[in-house]
Order: C-alpha cells, then structure tokens, then sequence
C-alpha cells in the first residue's frame, strides 16, 4: 500500500475532528510538511538536516530513559555551564505524522540550544522508537511529565524552565505547565484551542507566547482568540500572541519567519531575566 493510500486509510478511520484536520491537505503534501519517511512498513522520521547527522551527533547526543510506557527515545543537547535553564519541546500529534525531529520542532530545538539553554526533544509513545501507544493525550502528558523529569535530574543546579509545543504538543504542554509550578515560560506554537480543551489554563500561572498563522484554515486565530484573550487577563501574567503573515497551521514556507519571531521574543524575555538579576 502506497503512503497516500495508507494515510487515506487511516484518515477515513479518524475520529472527528482528525478528519478534517487531514482533508486540509493532500496527503501526499502533509507527507512533505511534515517530513515523514516510511521504512519497512514503521513510520519514522526523515530528518531534512540528514545530511549533517555526525555533526548533530556531536551537540545532540540521542537518550533513551525510561517512561510510564516503556522507554522514551530523545535528543539531548546538554548546556555548557552550570545553572543554565533548561527547555522541553513537545511535537504535533503522533497519529498524525508529528515526531521530534519535525522541522519546526527542530529548529526550535536550536533556538533554545544556542541561548545556553539544556534542551530535550523526545518521541511520544508509539512513535519512532518509544514504546507504548497512542492514548488521546493522556499517556502523552504522563510522558512529558517523565521527560521533564529526566531533563531536571540531569539539570538540578537549573534555575529556570520553558516549554514550548506545536499543535497538539501545545496541549499537552500547557498542561503540563498548570502541573508544574517551577515552569517559567512558554512558547505554544498554532495551538488548537478550538478543538482540544484549553480552559484549563484559567488562570495561566506563567508569561508566554502563543503564536499562529493568519492563514490557518486548522485553528483559525478568529476561534482561538477568546481563549488567549482570556488568559491574557491574569496579574502578573504576561501573555503574547504573534501572527504570522501568510503562514497555514504547520507554517510552509514561513517556518524562518515563525523562527524569527520566536527568537525575538525569547531574546527579550531572557534580557529582561538578566536585568532583573
């Protein structure tokens, strides 16, 4: 079965919403989005920085540590000096070809790395070669929660903690950030507030960024606005939101852009930690 007709297949197998969410797109184009590779018959990863695999071999060594569900496969870049904050990130949905080495997840991965930051990427359950299997966030967040835990055990001098999560990792991430008062921040990238549950975040106990595309047909900004206008109202609480011109939900051609506006915005609130020091 060819990798269109197999995700034809499992889209008409999706509950609802998943299944628009996959008729957003030809399954052929969110195979290059999201830039999957099959190899024999497991969907895995087909990292687009390949080519400089020695390389990262160097800076981000791959961990395995152990989770609610069996291992959990990840990738490490240790911080150079001590008491350097530390960061997790999250990916799309599992069942929708979302991994740790997703392009945006990637290079968000570096965006942390190359501020000082320890930063931890990992495979959810049942995806590349962490075991388990999908369980509908709740395992997921179990796991994000095992991860965190490995990243502060391995950073226990650290004084401070971001998130950030794309798409359906924004979910889970923020809710790890409601379980987790010692998180400092964080970045949600086109979180899906108008198809998962996000009223949780009321009030949200720590200043972030939530950024989306103005052509974002999956989560429109009109229907996730009220509830960032919501969480926005909280002393204390500084809550930003950046729109990305021309960018769709997983940001095609706009990935620098979206980058770009992440770097600003990480660059700034980490000056401010400095003047406050």
């Amino acid at each position: 079965m060819t990798f269109v007709n197999r995700a034809k297949a499992t889209c008409a197998s999706m509950p609802h919403p998943w299944r628009e969410l996959w008729a957003e797109r030809a399954a052929a184009d969110w195979l290059r989005t999201m830039q999957l590779g099959v190899e024999a018959g497991t969907r895995q990863a087909a990292d687009p920085w390949r080519r400089n695999a020695k390389k990262d071999e160097t800076i981000m060594p791959e961990v395995i540590f152990p989770g609610p569900d069996g291992r959990i496969e990840g990738r490490y870049h240790p911080a150079k000096e001590k008491g350097s904050p530390v960061a997790l990130l999250l990916h799309p949905h599992p069942q929708l070809g979302g991994t740790m080495n997703n392009q945006i997840v990637y290079k968000l991965y570096y965006a942390f790395a190359q501020r000082g930051f320890a930063v931890l990427r990992f495979n959810f359950r049942g995806v590349g070669r962490s075991q388990g299997s999908f369980d509908y966030g709740q395992g997921e967040l179990s796991d994000a929660a095992a991860a965190l835990d490995w990243l502060q055990s391995n950073n226990s001098d650290s004084r401070k903690c971001w998130i950030a999560g794309v798409s359906f990792g924004c979910w889970i991430g923020m809710q790890l950030l409601m379980r987790r008062p010692e998180i400092d921040g964080f970045i949600s990238i086109a979180p899906m507030a108008n198809r998962f549950d996000f009223s949780f975040l009321a009030p949200c106990p720590s200043s972030g960024l939530f950024v989306h595309g103005d052509e974002d047909r999956v989560a429109p900004v009109a229907e996730v606005m009220p509830i960032i206008e919501k969480v926005k109202t909280q002393k204390g609480i500084k809550i930003e939101h950046a729109i990305v011109e021309g960018a769709n939900h997983f940001f095609e051609n706009r990935v620098e852009e979206l980058i770009s506006t992440v770097n600003v915005y990480l660059d700034r609130r980490l000056g401010e930690h400095s003047a406050a020091a």
